[in-house]
């Protein structure tokens, strides 16, 4: 291959990372950050003013939005459907609550290395991040695929939160880690550590997301679209698809761990619940209603079921697992690309109709100039 190709693919791989869909989720999260800023500054005597409950609300939905991305990146541009990335979510959680509890009072044995942040930060990437690594290396050398990778997944995160749930782990039982106080010096309980972590979270969904494009207009990304359309002939041809398999899945699974990581001093508390099976196929739903393959849509599909689970756990608790059940099978049935392909066919319809309005304007003029001659 010539130099000419490599920088030729190298500005097509920048065009692609540049996209319009790219720069407008972007300038959407930047300005949805500033201007939640700005509303949080104002009085409170002020009817436009953002209370600093919602910006804690509105901060673990970004956690949301970074687990979902993480599903996005198997899901979608490798076709393996993980239904244990709540396993992933809960260890970086785990990570940053053993942290925070060390803030407070001495944790006993090896527990008392997370009483230090870089430590701390390490294991919130590592814990997910070899749990991936040895469970993948393990599932895709066997060339487990298709639905008995999803089975094995929530087989995994099933496992860990029965073992979680034992006093002899150390990890507060079924209980948990709560009695957050401290983060960094900084008391929890302070507005300017909510909007801290609010910003923490939003540069993370936005840092993200950008890897998670880089990776997808990629070569890597490309192989790995190719391995999610026709496995056996990209194997065929020599690359080794289990490599791949392996590099995305635990990126993703180190994602999942930073949202975890993100998400508990927001909420304050951490416990074995969030291992449940039930919570990674929310997280599922969440990318299936955004739509598979295009980020963006993994965003929009987290806060968007996430305002709707806040909204109607409050009028009708009892009735919200069948609201999300009969909303998966509405959007499976009615609507398989999810909200981003609805944005993406009236797009497509926009432009045909452009085009067609600019084709009939340049036979008009032609039909004048031969006219006029």
């Amino acid at each position: 291959m010539t130099l000419t190709d490599n920088l030729g693919r190298g500005d097509r791989s920048r065009q692609a990372f540049l996209s319009r869909s790219t720069l407008l989720t972007s300038l959407v999260l930047i300005v949805s950050m500033l201007a939640v800023l700005i509303l949080n500054a104002l009085p409170d005597s002020n009817a436009l003013h953002v209370s600093g409950a919602t910006v804690a609300l509105l901060g673990k939905y970004f956690t949301y939005m970074l687990l979902a991305l993480a599903v996005d990146l198997i899901w979608g541009y490798l076709g393996i459907l993980s239904l244990g990335h709540g396993a992933f979510f809960a260890l970086g959680g785990y990570a940053m609550g053993l942290y925070l509890n060390a803030q407070t009072s001495p944790l006993p044995g090896w527990q008392s290395i997370m009483s230090y942040f870089p430590v701390a930060a390490l294991a919130i990437l590592l814990a997910p991040g070899l749990l991936a690594l040895v469970f993948g290396w393990l599932a895709f050398r066997s060339r487990v695929t298709g639905v008995y990778f999803s089975i094995i997944t929530q087989a995994l995160t099933f496992a860990l939160m029965l073992a979680f749930n034992r006093n002899e782990m150390g990890l507060g039982g079924s209980t948990g880690l709560t009695r957050f106080y401290e983060l960094l010096g900084f008391s929890l309980a302070g507005e300017g550590m909510t909007v801290a972590l609010f910003v923490a979270s939003g540069m993370a969904v936005l840092l993200a997301f950008w890897l998670c494009r880089a990776i997808t207009v990629s070569r890597l990304g490309r192989v790995s679209m190719a391995t999610r359309d026709a496995e056996a002939r990209v194997r065929f041809i020599g690359y080794r698809v289990d490599h791949v398999k392996l590099a995305l899945f635990v990126v993703s699974a180190m994602i999942a761990g930073v949202a975890g990581a993100l998400y508990v001093p927001q909420v304050g508390i951490i416990n074995p619940s969030t291992f449940a099976p039930l919570f990674s196929i929310e997280v599922v739903v969440w990318v299936a209603l955004g739509g598979r393959a295009t980020l963006y849509g993994a965003l929009l599909g987290a806060l968007v079921v996430n305002y709707l689970k806040t909204v109607l756990t409050g009028a009708m608790p009892d009735a919200w697992l069948f609201i999300l059940g009969g909303l998966f099978v509405l959007v499976t049935m009615l609507l398989p690309q999810g909200i981003a392909g609805v944005i993406s066919q009236w797009r497509g319809k926009r432009r045909d109709h452009e085009g067609g309005r600019d084709r009939q304007e340049q036979q008009d003029r032609r039909e004048q100039q031969e006219a006029s001659a």
